[in-house]
């Protein structure tokens, strides 16, 4: 009888890595359509813009070190780190601030290392952080005022003029500090109740942030059915940042309620989307689950005691750096194989 041969790890239908990013682009799309009801155009003509720079950009390093451009372009890992700059930039961000953060996350955090599979950082939040760093008036003064597509929010014409008149402000009238800016600067000299009743709020928690989360918690969730990514990242992300919540933050009228940290600003978006990097996350469960942890507490650390109100990109560039020691000490086991020692190949066990 003939056997048919073939070599671990004996995998049934690949998934190639066009179609995995394709899902993960899908997966977003109700959270850049939460964005784009909730607070207008501006999320929605980023996306574009940014996708486009990130194509072109990575088309050019490719050419310049005599890759085949069409070849991989198509594994569409520049559309998406386009997609989630786009997705995280300020509503009426400056079209330079945008195509500044593109360049950096796919020329320097990308393709200077070496291209897909290289890159130690996220090239996304390298670039978000160059320019948080370097453009603070644009990065944080053009956040959209809450506002229904078909009713207060600007129309698409004068959105897009907004961003591509490159001012660093637009109109204050369009503008607004974000329910967690708003509770960080605030809360020190008001009570809750006080800063609460601000417009940003609403009547809800964050207004039309809880439905941005949602919609990217929904994305998520679909992600990790498809086994696109795996749970761990994301539960140990959410967790670290409720505990850390419930453990330091039950004071309302000092630090930022749990609701807020977890249905306003980024959080969902980063932990299903930016968290959850094969490239530059942790590889083993443990690892991830290690490394998701950190970053939930990295955010609520940097949210109630730093200068910056999200601090989503900086938690998990930190833990980018510890990416190496962590898979050092957490290696998965091998299939056939003892689990492997923890630590110095020579440190003997009692």
């Amino acid at each position: 009888m003939a056997l048919v041969q073939q070599s671990s790890p004996h995998t049934h239908s690949p998934r190639p890595t066009s179609r995995v990013m394709l899902w993960v682009i899908l997966a977003a799309l109700p959270g850049l359509l939460a964005q784009t009801v909730f607070f207008g155009w501006g999320n929605l003509i980023n996306v574009v813009w940014c996708v486009l720079i990130a194509l072109v950009s990575e088309a050019a390093l490719l050419a310049l070190r005599k890759k085949t451009v069409a070849f991989f372009l198509r594994d569409n890992t520049a559309a998406v780190t386009g997609l989630l700059l786009g997705l995280s930039l300020p509503q009426f961000a400056p079209w330079w601030v945008s195509a500044i953060a593109v360049i950096s996350a796919i020329v320097v955090a990308k393709q200077l290392y070496g291209g897909l599979g290289s890159n130690p950082f996220n090239p996304a939040m390298v670039g978000y952080a160059l320019v948080l760093i370097s453009f603070p008036v644009a990065m944080t003064t053009n956040w959209a005022e809450p506002a229904l597509l078909w009713a207060e929010a600007p129309g698409f014409g004068d959105t897009l003029s907004a961003i591509a008149s490159g001012q660093q402000t637009v109109m204050d009238g369009w503008t607004m500090a974000t329910p967690l800016d708003e509770y960080k600067h605030k809360i020190g000299s008001h009570t809750s109740v006080e800063v609460l009743a601000h417009p940003a709020f609403g009547e809800r928690i964050a207004k039309g942030w809880e439905w941005v989360n949602a919609a990217f918690l929904a994305g998520g969730l679909v992600l990790i059915a498809l086994k696109i990514i795996t749970w761990h990242i994301p539960t140990a992300f959410l967790a670290a940042l409720v505990i850390m919540s419930l453990a330091f933050g039950s004071n309302a009228d000092q630090y930022a309620p749990l609701s807020l940290h977890l249905l306003a600003g980024g959080t969902m978006l980063g932990a299903f989307f930016i968290a959850t990097d094969p490239v530059s996350a942790a590889t083993s469960h443990q690892g991830k689950l290690i490394y998701g942890a950190g970053i939930g507490v990295l955010i609520y650390l940097i949210r109630s005691w730093g200068n910056y109100p999200d601090a989503i990109a900086f938690s998990v560039l930190l833990m980018n750096f510890a990416v190496p020691f962590i898979d050092h000490y957490t290696p998965p086991r091998t299939y056939g194989h003892p689990k492997a020692r923890r630590g110095h190949p020579g440190r003997s066990r009692s």
